[in-house]
């Protein structure tokens, strides 16, 4: 019996019919309006493809089983690919109509222990109407205490994961899991009134994990490595690829924007590593987050052992490059010991050729670029433009080792580099930076005596020479005294021509027609 007829035994005649009207060859197994899908799950072989009919409903908890074989099974839209954007082109709500809509009232989907290689293509996940739920999709629900019970290659294409818009849900996936992709998809709605709620959340997973391409929005954190204890012991989720993503919270959320909606949902941070290492975040657009659960701070690489049982947990090894991060109330806030329990401590982090601006106190926060609390060991800081309304750096606790800060651009405000207890410039480098090497930075507005000599000092932004900073233009124009001003030859501040793909991260690779807006341009209603 060949793989088409076995797919009889999904939908009898009307299955043939639906076979031959999206042109299904051998190994297909087509699922028309009301057909069983767990039945085609179940009954499916390594390489089949299931063709869910396109605008259908399936109503369930579904589980992908235990199959044997390393082939994919791939679960997709009969839609045709002309229907969905091209891969490597991120999908959006108004494809719904292609797409096959899985709707569950306890969740979506669950992996069976150990299920592997399955494979979503232009599919719809969202709760019965009305319903919050905790998870739509759980590829591990976390008690899992050995890598060999975990669920491994599972991908996300050109998805469209989505909470109730009135109700919220909780989480879109839990990737408790090995070896998953979430590309070219766009994940939304993910809020809650009183708990944390995340598209994307991670704590028992060993990873690698990739994470391309995507829009990803939640009223918590949008995505999350870390925040629970992991049941298998030492597991730290590693091999991380965070990139072309577009981060963001509505403004339908902010309770004092002209746009909001009525229901006080949890805001937190956008992006938070509480256990991870071999991260790579490169070429994302974060917008968007303001003080209301937490302080105000977008990007968080604060280690945690959350609950008390996994003291192996690390923030490490990770580059945050080529990123743009705007309308938030402070910027990067890093954490290099749990304070509440026994961790490991946060070390070498890289932050890059990123331009931040909009990075101030109207949103809610402090209006930092940088925070380090309780003495990480090697963060670089290197060839960013930052334009934020408070301190540059600000440091307390312990000191931190092996410190490196060249090659910025930062207004220096009232306090540049400064510390609890110490004096802005060289007396806090002294005390919380011992050995830092700080050079060739251009601190707008700030005192020469406060640091090395190596350092520029002008006294305005006007006189940086940007090329046009009203319209969100922040090359260095030709006019500009710091045109390879920088400690390799390099032109200070940030290499506008690497931040392409995060200007194209905003808009699903769809360059944006205009540039974004600078804070003095700004027309969006945001305080």
């Amino acid at each position: 019996m060949t793989k088409t007829y076995r797919t009889l035994r999904v939908h009898s005649v009307i299955g043939l019919m639906f076979l031959l009207s999206i042109g299904a060859s051998a190994g297909t197994i087509a699922v028309p309006a009301g057909g069983d899908f767990q039945a085609a799950l179940d009954s499916s072989q390594p390489g089949d493809v299931i063709a869910l009919e396109a605008g259908a409903t399936f109503a369930g908890l579904f589980t992908l089983p235990v199959k044997p074989g390393a082939d994919w099974i791939t679960i997709r839209t009969s839609a045709p690919d002309s229907a969905l954007p091209a891969p490597g082109n991120r999908i959006d709500p108004s494809v719904g109509d292609a797409l096959p809509k899985l709707v569950g009232s306890r969740g979506v989907i669950e992996a069976a222990p150990g299920a592997h290689h399955f494979r979503f293509v232009g599919v719809e996940f969202k709760p019965a109407p009305g319903t919050f739920l905790y998870n739509l999709v759980v590829l591990g629900d976390g008690s899992e205490s050995s890598t060999g019970m975990l669920s491994h290659d599972i991908a996300f294409e050109r998805c469209y994961l989505h909470g109730d818009p009135s109700a919220g849900s909780r989480r879109g996936i839990a990737m408790n899991a090995q070896n998953v992709t979430v590309a070219d998809s766009y994940l939304s709605d993910f809020k809650e009134t009183g708990g944390d709620s995340e598209a994307i959340a991670c704590w028992n997973g060993t990873g690698p994990f990739r994470i391309v391409n995507n829009h990803l929005e939640a009223s918590g954190v949008n995505v999350l490595f870390g925040g629970a204890d992991a049941a298998i012991p030492n597991l730290v989720p590693s091999d991380i690829l965070i990139a072309n993503n577009h981060f963001v919270k509505p403004l339908a959320w902010k309770v004092d924007h002209p746009g909001y909606q009525g229901t006080h949902w949890r805001v937190k941070n956008l992006l938070e590593l509480k256990n991870a290492q071999r991260v790579t975040i490169e070429h994302n657009f974060f917008e968007q987050n303001w003080r209301d659960a937490q302080n105000g701070f977008a990007i968080l690489f604060t280690v945690r052992n959350q609950d008390g049982h996994s003291p192996w947990s690390v923030v490490q090894n990770v580059v945050f490059q080529n990123n743009i991060l705007r309308r938030t109330g402070s910027g990067i806030n890093v954490l290099a010991r749990d304070d509440n329990n026994p961790s490991q401590q946060s070390n070498d982090i890289q932050i890059r050729n990123n331009l931040l601006y909009d990075i101030v106190g109207e949103w809610g926060g402090t209006g930092r670029f940088l925070q380090l609390l309780d003495g990480a060991a090697n963060v670089v800081v290197d060839q960013n433009t930052i334009l934020q309304s408070g301190d540059s750096v600000y440091a307390e606790g312990a000191p931190n080792a092996g410190f490196v800060f060249t090659n910025n651009i930062t207004p220096g405000n009232a306090s540049g580099i400064t510390g609890t207890g110490t004096s802005p410039g060289s007396n806090t480098l002294g005390t919380h930076f011992p050995g830092a090497a700080v050079a060739r930075n251009v601190f707008v507005g700030a005192s020469a005596s406060s640091y090395s000599s190596s350092n520029y000092f002008p006294a305005s932004l006007d006189l940086v020479g940007f090329a046009d900073p009203s319209g969100g233009n922040y090359r260095l124009g030709q006019a500009s005294p710091y045109l390879n001003g920088g400690t390799t030859g390099k032109d200070v501040g940030v290499d506008p021509d690497a931040l392409a793909d995060s200007i194209a991260a905003a808009n699903g690779n769809a360059p944006l027609s205009q540039p974004p807006a600078s804070p003095a341009s700004r027309t969006d209603g945001a305080p």
